[in-house]
């Protein structure tokens, strides 16, 4: 694999600078300032979207059965910290393409992927958050009456605890209409504390006016010193005003164009997922699925702290596979396009992970990373050695300026086309290799499920486990550990709900686990 640095310009430098706190006179010879390792392994770099797959947790915990529309790739790949190679690039973010090769751990026939992996040199450890200009959009319509208003005041009032001097935060509820309860005032100001135990539950869900709203108190109070951004939490659909998907979305889209990101929070089981993590992909944020109180806590000091800064603006991979293998899916983003052994990514802003460890929190999420995997077929008719699998183009605009940065990157293999053997070109690919086998068997499984295939989802993970547990023998990864408890956890619901194992002799041999062209 090789890296090529095409562009490098002032502004970037000026980026780095201020992130770190160091002057440009003192980054030495190599042109990285205070925090910039190229021999660090780096950071993972955030691409926003859903930071967790806990509703599908959740209703496994409760001994439920998920719907196939609970589990989402991007919030499943964001709960497993994949370590990539160093971040040895001279820019704010660098990509790697690696190669790994083996049968899947569902089916046993060939899968082929590519791990699109992004991080940084910046060390977070040496950086000071820029101060918050933070509006709370918090709906008080009549569903959140009880634990879960109860809940959402506890995590409000333990994130003042977290914020800083030069911090500012606006509460805006929102039932039927939206109000106003604090403009831009100091964490440490009584009267925040005063709004926030004050919360009263009542009325209908407004949505639009209540994001429109913290929207204009952040735009009100910007400035480029400070992250500005707007937090929203609901526990249901909207009921009232505009109540149109698309246009919520235009107006997420639209500020953050402006510079406003909008990160979300679902609370319960009756709220609109699937337009919660919308907004958090076009608004350059984060969404967040609430399990438990104690997930509550964790989101809203997790979002105090983050450092959202965007380290790239425009973000775009194009991948070009060539002639002996064959794209046919990518996940692990939303936005993209597949074409004919081509496929572009759309990023509008990528900033540090969230999570930058892989430790467990009781009762709440667990990872710190986030990957994007190409999955490839072997061709019909291959040709040559497979040696050269393709190639990645990453390019972006440094945040504040019209300057690009461009980097190329090789995809190799030493595997001829068709040979048997398991090659990964590090435990980086291999880890999501596993990652993406557990998440298309979690995904066919509910699916069965839903359509009344009990029987076919119980023989499926139960193959799935066994694979996944040898797989354990020889590795030590506390994310795969966990992501097999909740596959037995699924068995377990399958089985108490009437499900049987076919006889051996009945068995028949599970299908692709990607869907056939």
């Amino acid at each position: 694999m090789a890296t090529a640095h095409l562009a490098r310009s002032a502004p970037l430098l000026a980026l780095l600078a201020a992130l770190t706190g160091a002057c440009a006179s003192d980054a030495g010879d190599s042109g990285y300032g205070t925090g910039l390792d190229p021999q660090d392994a780096g950071v993972g770099v955030g691409q926003g979207g859903a930071q967790d797959f806990g509703q599908f947790r959740a209703i496994l915990e409760d001994g439920g059965i998920p719907d196939p529309s609970t589990l989402d790739d991007v919030g499943f790949f964001n709960e497993h910290k994949i370590p990539l190679p160093n971040a040895g690039c001279e820019d704010a973010v660098c990509l790697h393409g690696l190669f790994g090769s083996m049968g899947n751990m569902i089916s046993g026939s060939r899968c082929n992927v590519v791990l699109l992996g992004m991080n940084t040199p910046i060390d977070p450890d040496t950086l000071e958050r820029p101060p918050l200009n933070l509006a709370l959009a918090i709906d008080v319509s009549g569903s959140m009456r009880g634990e879960n208003l109860d809940y959402t005041v506890a995590g409000l009032s333990n994130m003042l605890d977290k914020l800083e001097p030069g911090d500012r935060v606006s509460l805006v509820t929102f039932n039927s209409e939206a109000e106003i309860l604090a403009d831009a005032l100091a964490g440490d100001d009584p009267a925040l504390a005063e709004a926030i135990d004050g919360l009263w539950a009542e009325g209908g869900t407004n949505l639009y006016d209540g994001l429109r709203t913290a929207f204009e108190l952040v735009s009100a109070h910007a400035d480029a010193q400070h992250q500005n951004r707007v937090l929203l939490l609901s526990d249901g659909v909207a009921s009232a005003g505009i109540e149109e998907d698309a246009q919520l979305v235009d107006l997420a889209r639209a500020w953050a164009e402006e510079g406003v990101s909008v990160s979300t929070i679902g609370m319960g089981d009756e709220f609109d997922a699937t337009l919660m993590r919308e907004l958090s992909e076009v608004g350059a944020g984060a969404f967040y699925y609430v399990e438990d109180p104690e997930a509550v806590l964790e989101v809203f000091t997790e979002e105090v702290e983050a450092f959202l800064v965007p380290l790239a603006e425009a973000l775009t991979i194009d991948a070009d596979i060539d002639g002996d293998y064959r794209l046919r899916g990518v996940y692990g983003t939303k936005l993209f396009e597949l074409g004919v052994n081509k496929a572009h990514i759309e990023i509008p802003t990528v900033q540090l992970a969230h999570r930058t460890t892989p430790t467990h929190i009781e009762g709440g999420r667990r990872g710190g990373g986030g990957a994007i995997l190409l999955e490839l077929v072997n061709s019909a008719a291959p040709t040559g050695d497979g040696a050269q699998v393709g190639s990645l183009r990453l390019q972006y605009r440094v945040p504040g300026s019209d300057a690009l940065v461009e980097q190329e990157v090789d995809i190799t293999s030493p595997l001829s086309i068709g040979e048997d053997d398991a090659w990964f070109e590090t435990e980086s690919v291999e880890k999501g290799f596993v990652t993406l086998n557990i998440y298309m068997g979690f995904a066919m499984a509910s699916q069965r499920a839903a359509g009344g295939d009990g029987r076919g989802a119980l023989t499926l993970l139960t193959g799935l486990a066994a694979n996944v547990e040898g797989w354990l023998t020889s590795h030590d990864d506390a994310d795969i550990e966990d992501d097999l408890l909740y596959i037995h956890m699924f068995v377990d619901n399958l089985i108490a709900r009437g499900a049987t194992l076919p006889p051996d002799s009945q068995t028949k041999p599970e299908p692709e686990p990607w869907p056939q062209d």
